[in-house]
């Protein structure tokens, strides 16, 4: 199994904003339907619309963003640049969950003729039926008209034609449907990334820093940041590689060439396999759990390969 992982990952693709990483149900994209089996391989590109019907999807945006999708709603994808990535809500439900954005990161949401852009990691639920955006944590800037408004959390604004563009507060312990499923999936995701940390250094597969790395465990890309361990909005915990080995959950042995030890970067360390007093992790969701992490490959990169 290692040596088919490592082989898909020298072999390459990539995956880029606009990668589809989870569907359930009825879920469409221009008017294809997709399934369990597309997630991986499907992107959605400049100029084409993914549409749910009774069904949800999960869309990667630039490196620690999810956009979710809810029943019933349409989403085109305008720019898949990385440093300018540009989606529109055109009907139903999208919460996006923003656990990392870098300065040199352009996050804009177009709905209902507003124009709403990332500025901090957080959770914010759009609405295009009843044109709302809503913060549940973090900061975004609604530009209506030429005017921006600065929106923080636990505040909402209406952006229907018409209405007064004045925040408001609401209780963002009310989130709703939505809100509960995004926060079931970033829980996966936090331990995809946990399986995708280890998996990294037992088996030195190779890690090109922050990225969306394959995962053939949990079948769906995972998020790897390239430094340290930090707790996401939902208050979900995610890993670097080089975090993992040295804090969590025993000291792995290193030597080569990736240049990282304890406390200092670039001093001719690298990873190696083999753990020293290894304590087993929390439990994870995958079909071959701890044992299987260890004795697994792991197929990605910094947009790096698919199986």
């Amino acid at each position: 199994m290692a040596a088919t992982a490592l082989f898909a990952f020298a072999q390459g693709g990539s995956t880029q904003p606009g990668a589809v990483n989870y569907v359930e149900g009825a879920v469409t994209l221009n008017g294809q339907n997709l399934t369990a089996k597309s997630v991986g391989s499907v992107q959605v590109e400049p100029g084409q619309i993914l549409q749910t019907g009774q069904g949800k999807a999960e869309v990667l945006l630039t490196p620690g963003i999810f956009v979710r999708l809810d029943d019933n709603s349409a989403l085109a994808m305008t720019s898949n640049s990385l440093t300018n990535t540009a989606i529109q809500l055109q009907r139903g439900r999208a919460l996006m969950e923003v656990d990392l954005i870098e300065k040199e990161n352009h996050v804009v949401v177009a709905e209902n003729g507003a124009t709403v852009q990332v500025e901090k990691k957080g959770v914010y639920q759009l609405d295009a039926n009843t044109p709302s955006v809503q913060v549940f944590d973090g900061k975004l800037a609604v530009t209506v008209n030429d005017r921006t408004i600065d929106l923080g959390k636990g505040k909402q604004l209406v952006i229907a034609s018409g209405a007064k563009l004045k925040p408001q507060s609401f209780d963002t312990h009310q989130g709703g449907e939505l809100y509960a499923w995004s926060k079931l999936r970033s829980e996966y995701m936090a331990e995809a990334n946990l399986s995708s940390a280890r998996t990294i250094v037992v088996n030195n597969p190779g890690w090109y820093g922050t990225g969306w790395y394959w995962n053939p465990w949990f079948d769906s890309w995972a998020f790897v940041p390239g430094a340290g361990y930090f707790y996401n909005p939902f208050g979900f915990g995610f890993y670097s590689p080089a975090f993992y080995a040295y804090s969590y959950p025993g000291f792995y042995g290193f030597r080569g060439g990736y240049g990282i030890r304890p406390g200092h970067v670039g001093y001719g360390y690298g990873f190696r396999g083999g753990v020293r007093a290894a304590t087993p992790a929390p439990a994870f969701r995958s079909a071959g759990g701890f044992a299987a992490a260890h004795s697994a490959g792991f197929a990605g990169g910094h947009f790096g390969g698919r199986r």
